[in-house]
């Protein structure tokens, strides 16, 4: 099993930017697509980002396109997400997860997941 732990959080006004990480441990995700999803208060995990097993390929939600890039260092065993141009309405607590056995849009996919980060944009 692969144990997720983000880091990277906090408090940023808006316009400002954070990056998120997010480390594995335990066997290796190295062959897993991993993503991205932020759970805004009173609202479901929604998607954010994935990127694919080795990197080469990377899909949006369009509320972030443009202004979030996700990567990974799978020497590092671990996962980023550069988040710029912060709004008030993402913030939300962000979670890393890994190895979707479905739609890779769909948190419910996800077989693991750490346990999340809060990001708070101010106005």
């Amino acid at each position: 099993q692969v144990q997720l732990a983000e880091s990277g959080g906090g408090l940023v006004q808006a316009g400002g930017s954070l990056r998120l990480s997010c480390a594995a441990s335990g066997r290796t995700f190295s062959s897993d697509s991993v993503g991205w999803f932020r759970q805004p208060p009173g609202k479901e995990r929604e998607f954010v980002a994935v990127i694919s097993w080795s990197g080469s390929t990377t899909y949006y939600a369009d509320s972030v396109k443009g202004r979030f890039t996700i990567s990974r260092d799978n020497a590092k065993s671990t996962l980023y997400l550069q988040m710029n141009s912060l709004k008030p309405e993402d913030t939300a607590v962000y979670y890393c997860g890994g190895d979707p056995d479905g739609s890779w849009r769909d948190a419910g996919s996800y077989r693991y997941w750490g346990q999340g980060t809060q990001v708070t944009v101010s106005s």
